[in-house]
């Protein structure tokens, strides 16, 4: 394995240290105009307001519906916003919650496909494939085709191939769904090592009992986002981060605390409460 995947955190962490914040939103407004006649546009994103740093792991929470891939996908760069400003200080990876993914491609193919589309030359996208199929576990379905693999694993590739090239900043839309327990683990552990080599993440997720693997989380109720430091302060201001718009929920929805998780999360097998 080359330096570059695993061997040399402390290396790759003090030369990301300039900068501090990777992705900065702020005042971010987001509109979808109705298709049809006499129907109501709808207000998803309203004055929002994020960032995330270096080395940090941030949490995106809120009920189905509530904007949450609509946020990261304006965070990845891949959709408009119609108000605000979204910078970005270095590369990005963004596994979006839908795979997107050739099917009649294999496992390697896929990998060889996205490299080079990163740039990345064959001896870093070899380096890149042997860590992460050893890590997320699936080195045995190298060979398969994208279209014969489960849904497990269609996941775990959508989420190798999201970060294969290295990125300043990764950004997950519910990158767990299908894990089974011991891939759910092995993803926290991944995500404690791109922490500690000062990779930025981002992920949404519904399971509330996870809140202590983040040091922020941010919930998106009615189009406003709500940040908590975790750790510092088990109360959560109700006021969001951008105006002074009330919002009770958002209280009640940190008080659930450990144990449930919202409307719709998709939850491992074991261990984490439905």
């Amino acid at each position: 394995m080359s330096a570059r995947y695993g061997a040399d955190i402390e290396g790759e962490a003090n030369g990301r240290e300039e900068a501090e914040s990777v992705v900065t939103a702020s005042g971010v407004a987001k509109t979808y105009d109705s298709v049809l006649p006499f129907r109501r546009s709808v207000d998803v994103l309203e004055n929002a307001t994020l960032e995330v740093d270096r080395g940090e792991v941030v949490g995106i929470m809120g009920e189905n519906g509530s904007g949450k891939s609509t946020l990261m996908q304006i965070l990845a760069g891949v959709l408009d916003h119609d108000d605000g400003d979204v910078d970005r200080a270095g590369t990005v990876g963004w596994c979006p919650q839908e795979p997107r993914l050739y099917d009649r491609l294999t496992v390697d193919e896929t990998f060889r496909l996205f490299g080079r589309a990163y740039g990345m030359d064959d001896d870093e996208i070899a380096d890149a494939r042997d860590w992460l199929v050893d890590v997320l576990d699936f080195e045995r379905f190298r060979d398969r085709r994208v279209d014969r693999l489960s849904g497990g694993n269609r996941r775990k590739l959508t989420l190798s191939v999201s970060l294969m090239h290295d990125p300043d900043v990764l950004l997950l839309d519910e990158p767990y769904t299908g894990f089974d327990w011991e891939t759910f683990l092995a993803f926290w552990d991944l995500t404690a090592e791109l922490r500690e080599r000062g990779v930025g993440v981002a992920v949404i997720s519904h399971i509330i009992s996870e809140r202590d693997r983040f040091d922020v989380i941010y919930e998106l109720h009615e189009g406003h986002l709500h940040r908590q430091e975790v750790g510092e302060d088990e109360t959560v201001d109700s006021d969001p981060t951008a105006d002074g718009a009330s919002c009770e929920r958002t209280a009640a929805f940190f008080d659930r605390g450990g144990s449930a998780a919202t409307d719709g999360g998709d939850a491992p097998e074991q261990g984490v409460s439905r």
